[in-house]
């Protein structure tokens, strides 16, 4: 989820539910509590984890720099609560499905550094901010060839929408670069390895579900992965060994 400073609420847009149920799953919120205990009993329940966006910034002193001057909000609960998440789901190979600041904070938790404002870092860089209205695909990215992404698109370009002024700068620990923009920027990530199914792109697929096709192949594949990983659980613990 997200959290509200001024009403002082956890919240989270409706479009990411609508789109884990249409593509089959059943959708449940993980509050903003950064306590191992906590998070560690929410996810034993689960079978994927989708990391959404937010409207705040990581915090740039957890990938060791400075605020730059057009730094948006930190909101230390949010960075805490999807480190915890990110890390738990991580040493049990659940799925995860990172979108726009889920995608910066999942190369930050490997090590990954961001650029903090794209406008005043970036030189000649496309308009990544799209505005009104939201779903609607603004910008191309080029996909690695033989990418995951790449198969789920079925080409080697897409037209997505941008909502988001940081990006990855240096990509975090057993993640590839699979998509990019004109300027360069990276606009999707993948996990090298196969027991780690992890996808995180920068735009809003979750917006655009009900009329673009790779954005309901992207929540196809992620619920499919669910499914796959919690298979893979029943059979451990009705193992012999776990009886």
């Amino acid at each position: 989820m997200r959290i509200e400073l001024e009403k002082d609420r956890f919240y989270l847009s409706r479009h990411y539910c609508e789109a884990v149920e249409a593509a089959g799953g059943a959708p449940l919120h993980i509050s903003l509590i950064p306590r191992a205990e906590y998070v560690t009993t929410a996810l034993s329940q689960l079978d994927g984890i989708l990391l959404p966006g937010s409207d705040s910034d990581v915090d740039p002193l957890r990938y060791g720099r400075e605020p730059h001057p057009a730094l948006g909000q930190v909101h230390p609960l949010k960075d805490e609560t999807d480190l915890f998440v990110i890390k738990t789901a991580e040493e049990v190979g659940m799925p995860i499905f990172a979108i726009c600041f889920g995608m910066q904070v999942l190369n930050v938790s490997r090590g990954g550094t961001l650029v903090q404002d794209i406008g005043t870092q970036v030189g000649e860089a496309i308009k990544h901010q799209q505005g009104a209205p939201r779903d609607r695909p603004s910008h191309r990215v080029s996909l690695l060839e033989e990418s995951l992404l790449a198969s789920l698109a079925q080409d080697s370009s897409a037209v997505v929408n941008s909502h988001h002024h940081q990006a990855i700068e240096t990509l975090g620990q057993n993640l590839i670069a699979s998509a990019w923009t004109a300027d360069g920027l990276i606009e999707a990530v993948e996990d090298v390895r196969p027991e780690q199914p992890v996808l995180g792109v920068q735009w809003h697929p979750e917006l655009g579900w009900q009329k673009d096709e790779l954005s309901r192949r992207l929540f196809a594949h992620f619920i499919s992965r669910a499914e796959r990983y919690a298979e893979s659980r029943a059979t451990r613990l009705s193992s012999p060994i776990n009886a």
